[in-house]
């Protein structure tokens, strides 16, 4: 019962989610009752400690105890499993079930200069803070150029992440939703679009660079709704190469993306040690 009361109030239209998230809008066209009565924060707002209260941290924080985010971890992972285009449950099951992996994730930026201005200045990645019209003009094969592609080929758009609620510290609160806003750049730069194939290869690389919960439980259940021919390309070539490529890669939580708009993306990669993807048509 304390289970479906907390769930009520943190219905969302997204987070950031197992496999097939080119389904993220199929949800828009309504606001749901229970968002109606709660404030809304503009995406471009920081998540920094706020004067909520003695409880809250930061906007929209849910406190909850053990045992709720137990309940809430359990529901929420049966519910993600059931239908894996609930993002909001998929949300719920990162926030209370990855306070480990976030303190490492949080603590391996404090260590690199670019994930420490990060931290510090926390920027978010939305509608309202990027120059769409700046990223148009910039040149062919640049990042900016090619996420702005990324988000137009698949439909996609930045706003349609969950805001975070039952983190209980508002540090580690900013690196999940960073994570969150930054999952659309880890499509661009391994060339994966959001058909469920290039999600769950994604959600591989993901789990091998964050350790989250969320991402290792899409990565490894993800495969059971794929067609054999998918899933025989997937083992055998795709997951390999994104977990090998998740191991060589530098934390991509600590790229300031913002700020390497004009760097070329094989540049990027190169940087990165990120090669390019085995069997790009099947990715199409």
């Amino acid at each position: 019962m304390t289970f479906l009361c907390v769930c009520v109030s943190v219905r969302t239209r997204n987070g950031n989610g197992l496999p097939g998230e080119s389904e993220r809008n199929r949800q828009a066209g309504g606001t749901h009752p229970s968002e109606a009565a709660a404030p809304r924060y503009p995406a471009d707002v920081p998540l920094r400690a706020a004067s909520h209260g003695t409880s809250l941290l930061y906007p929209e924080h849910i406190p909850t105890s053990p045992l709720q985010k137990a309940l809430l971890a359990v529901g929420s992972a049966g519910m993600a499993l059931y239908n894996p285009y609930r993002h909001d449950m998929v949300a719920v099951l990162g926030e209370t079930t990855g306070h480990r992996a976030l303190k490492v994730l949080r603590d391996q930026m404090k260590k690199d200069p670019e994930g420490a201005k990060i931290l510090q200045e926390r920027p978010r990645i939305s509608l309202s803070t990027l120059d769409l019209g700046q990223l148009q003009s910039l040149p062919e094969g640049s990042l900016g150029r090619e996420y702005l592609r990324f988000l137009d080929v698949n439909r996609v758009s930045p706003d349609t992440r969950a805001p975070t609620r039952f983190v209980d510290d508002e540090e580690l609160a900013y690196v999940i939703q960073r994570y969150r806003e930054v999952h659309d750049m880890l499509h661009t730069l391994l060339g994966m679009p959001t058909n469920m194939l290039g999600e769950i290869v994604v959600k591989w690389f993901e789990a091998v660079q964050t350790g989250l919960p969320m991402c290792i439980l899409g990565a490894l259940l993800g495969p059971v709704r794929l067609s054999a021919q998918n899933l025989q390309v997937l083992v055998s070539e795709l997951i390999p190469w994104a977990v090998q490529n998740g191991r060589r890669a530098p934390c991509v939580l600590n790229l300031y993306y913002e700020q390497r708009w004009e760097q070329p993306l094989t540049s990027l990669r190169e940087e990165l040690g990120i090669t390019d993807p085995p069997y790009p048509p099947l990715m199409s």
